[in-house]
């Protein structure tokens, strides 16, 4: 990033010698786990080379750079695999080049040059795979008003799990991710949870993620419901989406995100379940006690580049003003020591919804759910929420209930 970057946020200031000193201690994963998110989609090769390129980073300005070189040697690879006529692996490199691509651009708070060159590797990576991809991709840009009341498009993708028959139509998700993924690792190359349970995804960079920063399509406390909106009103147009069966998944921020587009959405979907809570009202956690990257990155989703006025703006962000209007059945699935956003608040926001809600909590998980021995021993998340999913579509009645998920994996059931 410039040093004018480098400048809008004091704490950044004042702790990037300790960032970097923290990345070379424990190494990329210092905040959460983003190397096993960013390759989980691509397997068990995309994960080997993620660990691989973090074992290379030692400092945050390597990020980015590290990326680079595996991206470009793992597009080499795909090519030369193309050329040979060797397909189905041409199309394997390609997607894990762009998940290289994709990670490349996540230090880089700034629209700049360098920004949008990492996304146009991306984008044509992610183009090369769909031709050879395991299931139907299209490409979908998606008109909405933003902030400054100029409409630009939303970039998705949709994905069908299956070349449809005639007239054949498919429920459908709409997939919201948070503050640090972005629509290309919301689906996996092979094996994806929804799609083997004959579900659709709509796949969404909505305000402030992914490539909507360069677009721009800047973030506020509330756009998510425009954006879902106009999600919504793409998939009524299409002839393969069976608009009477469309849910909501969330994750991370997705979880605020998410919840806004359900309580937008109201009665027009069959569910919202959402995982990995942000949902403290004001998000004090996150952006003044977390790793100040959280901060300058949402600064930049946002627009702002100034702290106080940023401070101000984040007050805003309170999903009680909005639970009351979340018609559908909304699950949360979180951990018990969310370092993000204390579960407390998410306790207290369920108080403030009225439809029928389901709140899972694993014992002594993490943000992400990926600590904890109740999230070793118990139900894997992704399983219960696609099989939370399958359910809604197939319209059965869901109880409101809390549910602790133990450390020997053993969920207790209490009725709200």
């Amino acid at each position: 990033m410039s040093s004018k970057s480098d400048r809008l946020m004091k704490r950044w200031q004042d702790q990037r010698w300790l960032l970097d000193t923290v990345i070379r201690t424990v190494g990329m994963e210092w905040d959460q786990a983003r190397l096993a998110y960013m390759g989980a989609p691509g397997g068990g090769e995309a994960v080997m080379e993620m660990r691989m390129v973090g074992a290379r980073v030692k400092k945050a300005a390597d990020i980015d750079r590290e990326f680079v070189r595996a991206a470009k040697r793992r597009q080499a690879r795909a090519e030369a695999y193309e050329a040979e006529g060797r397909l189905i692996a041409a199309g394997e490199n390609y997607f894990i080049a762009m998940l290289l691509w994709a990670s490349a651009r996540w230090p880089i708070f700034e629209a700049s040059d360098w920004l949008i060159e990492l996304e146009e590797h991306m984008n044509h990576c992610y183009e090369k795979y769909i031709p050879y991809a395991a299931h139907p991709i299209e490409i979908v840009k998606i008109p909405m008003v933003c902030p400054d009341g100029v409409t630009r498009s939303m970039p998705a993708y949709l994905h069908l799990p299956r070349k449809p028959e005639p007239g054949e139509k498919f429920p459908c998700i709409l997939s919201i991710d948070g503050m640090d993924a972005c629509k290309e690792n919301m689906v996996a190359m092979y094996g994806d949870t929804m799609l083997n349970r004959g579900i659709a995804v709509l796949a969404i960079d909505g305000p402030g993620q992914g490539e909507c920063c360069t677009i721009p399509i800047q973030v506020t406390a509330t756009n998510h419901q425009d954006a879902a909106l106009a999600a919504f009103g793409f998939l009524e147009g299409h002839q393969h989406i069976d608009t009477d069966n469309i849910c909501v998944k969330g994750v991370s921020f997705g979880t605020y995100f998410g919840t806004h587009a359900a309580a937008a959405l109201g009665d027009r979907i069959k569910g919202a379940a959402v995982t990995g809570v942000c949902q403290e009202p004001g998000c004090n956690t996150i952006f003044n006690m977390a790793s100040p990257s959280f901060k300058l990155r949402f600064m930049f989703m946002s627009g702002y580049e100034d702290e106080d006025q940023f401070d101000e703006f984040i007050k805003g962000f309170d999903l009680r003003t909005i639970a009351g209007d979340i018609k559908a059945p909304y699950m949360v699935i979180g951990g018990e020591d969310d370092q993000l956003s204390p579960i407390e608040h998410t306790y207290e926001l369920f108080t403030h919804v009225t439809a029928p809600r389901k709140l899972v909590v694993y014992e002594g998980a993490n943000h992400g759910l990926n600590e904890g021995m109740s999230v070793a021993l118990g139900e894997n998340r992704n399983t219960l929420m696609g099989d939370w999913f399958a359910d809604r579509f197939a319209g059965k009645k869901m109880k409101s209930e809390k549910i602790y998920v133990d450390a020997v994996g053993r969920a207790t059931s209490e009725e709200f």
